[in-house]
């Protein structure tokens, strides 16, 4: 029988008070009100608790600070003083690996971050990095909570600091279920993967009324920091999906691929996919002729683990694909060229692109596997205005700057700076290999006998004729396959149909590789 205290109306056993904390704990778990959970739904969003256990193994979620509020006053705040303070934290595990999460609940405060809110996620983030696990933000939030003042804006100072802190040692993955309007959008961008949710997620630094009334210009939520906007034109977004079941099950794919921290490697898995599996298919997907276009995507499906990859940024740079995948069971990571997009050439965004992956790829200890068929950067005044030459050397500098395991590959055409820059064996590639369909060169044969046989051509009763013949000498003398192999700069021209079993060996050799960089505090990289 349970003692009440009659004074205090409270109980005095440990049994009542047994009872009294899973009141409590079901108070909180319910949140707020039945009507605030159906609202949000009626968005076609899901709340907090409901993101959660979708992301995390069953049953397996561990609640930290469940029970706290805030201390605020003024505005209202103190008569309202609801459990969790809008902000649900804990770890739980992924395929049975230990996860940290974070997940604000739209319901309380709109998810709007205030002091208590705020330091429940810096120490959610600060046991993250202390156990070498990956980090999970569910974010749905109004931004900072305007009640709280400078301390709600001081938390998000708090938040970046510790994202900065995390960078290259535990992956963060920042997933976009709700708005995220102002300094707020920043951590998002500190991490290393971003998901979002069409239609219901959205990022900005200042939202369409600010923008309106500043320039003048008239657009949506969605039209302005949308899913589709932030995957396909400003790159912030590296997944866009249609609902968030398929994004929360996409995130934890992701996570069986990524190591816990930067002190372990990826985990690896038992393939059926036989290492010495041979792709004669690859003999007629690559035309032998550098103007055709192909899918490179397909030959990607052809070398990894059951054709199954991940590709980051889908959407946005398309010209150069990152994927992640498996060869043999082992984590890779893929940048290729993508001849039906603008031939496969590299631009700025390109290389932001692959730049940012290949720093990640050897933040997180995962090899890397380089496919170029590259006929060079995108000239233009655009591109030469923009800082092409800045943003390209952010891709040769990461690639310089790795030392995880790099392997190249030739399908067909290498030219120019674009030919050093991706991973060439002169910056640092550890095996380079080429197919018999390569062309290593300065420059195109054509435009090579242009600038050498200028004079020659210019003089000849017919130039036509002459440039024919000139293009078909510097092909033979400079540009036949076994040239870079003839002189070291490749270490095998191999067939295509084995490249599988190729890159599978050269892995199991480099799997021990050890490389160190020069003392430093850290370099500076081309911004």
């Amino acid at each position: 029988m349970t003692v009440v205290d009659e004074t205090q109306g409270e109980p005095s056993d440990a049994r009542g008070r047994v009872a009294e904390l899973l009141a409590l704990r079901e108070q909180a778990r319910r949140g707020p009100s039945e009507r605030a959970t159906e609202a949000q739904h009626a968005k076609g969003k899901l709340t907090a608790r409901e993101r959660i256990e979708l992301l995390l193994d069953p049953g397996s979620f561990k609640e930290v600070e469940q029970l706290r509020r805030h201390r605020a006053t003024g505005f209202g705040l103190e008569a309202k003083k609801p459990y969790t303070d809008g902000v649900i934290t804990g770890w739980g595990t992924v395929e049975g690996r230990t996860v940290f999460v974070y997940a604000h609940d739209f319901r309380i405060f709109g998810g709007a971050l205030g002091e208590a809110h705020a330091t429940k996620i810096h120490k959610i983030m600060d046991m993250a990095i202390s156990a070498g696990a990956p980090l999970v933000s569910l974010n749905d939030g109004a931004g900072a909570r305007i009640q709280e003042g400078v301390s709600a804006l001081a938390g998000y100072g708090g938040i970046f600091q510790r994202n900065t802190r995390a960078s290259g040692v535990i992956p963060q993955i920042s997933v976009m279920l709700g708005p995220c309007a102002g300094g707020a959008a920043y951590s998002p961008a500190l991490t290393d993967f971003v998901f979002m949710v069409r239609e219901t997620s959205q990022m900005f630094i200042t939202g369409p009324d600010v923008v309106k009334a500043v320039t003048g210009e008239e657009i949506t939520q969605n039209g302005l920091g949308g899913a589709d906007v932030h995957a396909e034109t400003s790159g912030v977004a590296h997944f866009a999906y249609d609902d968030e079941e398929t994004c929360i099950a996409e995130v934890r794919y992701l996570i069986g691929m990524l190591p816990s921290n930067n002190r372990e490697n990826p985990p690896t898995v038992d393939s059926d996919d036989p290492a010495d599996r041979r792709s004669d298919v690859l003999l007629d997907l690559v035309p032998a002729d550098g103007n055709r276009p192909y899918d490179m995507h397909q030959v990607i499906e052809e070398l990894v683990d059951d054709g199954d990859y991940l590709e980051i940024h889908e959407r946005w740079a398309r010209n150069i694909i990152c994927a992640m995948a498996r060869l043999d069971g082992q984590v890779v990571g893929i940048v290729a060229n993508q001849p039906q997009a603008l031939a496969g050439v590299l631009d700025i965004e390109a290389s932001e692109k692959a730049a940012r992956f290949v720093q990640m790829c050897d933040a997180f200890n995962i090899p890397i596997i380089t496919l170029l068929d590259v006929p060079g950067f995108l000239p233009g005044v655009d591109q030469e205005h923009g800082g092409i030459i800045r943003h390209g050397a952010k891709l040769l500098y990461a690639y310089c700057n790795a030392t995880v395991p790099r392997i190249s590959l030739i399908l067909r055409k290498a030219y120019g700076g674009a030919y050093i820059v991706m991973d060439s064996q002169s910056i640092g590639a550890d095996l380079t290999y080429a197919w018999p369909t390569n062309e290593i060169a300065v420059m195109g044969a054509e435009g090579a006998a242009n600038v050498i046989f200028r004079r020659q051509i210019a003089d000849a009763e017919d130039p036509e004729a002459m440039r024919a013949r000139m293009v078909k000498e510097y092909k033979s003398e400079l540009m036949h396959p076994y040239y870079a192999a003839e002189r070291g700069l490749v270490d095998d021209v191999i067939d295509p149909a084995e490249t599988r079993e190729v890159l599978i060996a050269s892995l199991a050799m480099l799997r021990n590789k050890h490389a160190d960089l020069p003392s430093r505090k850290h370099g500076n990289p081309p911004q």
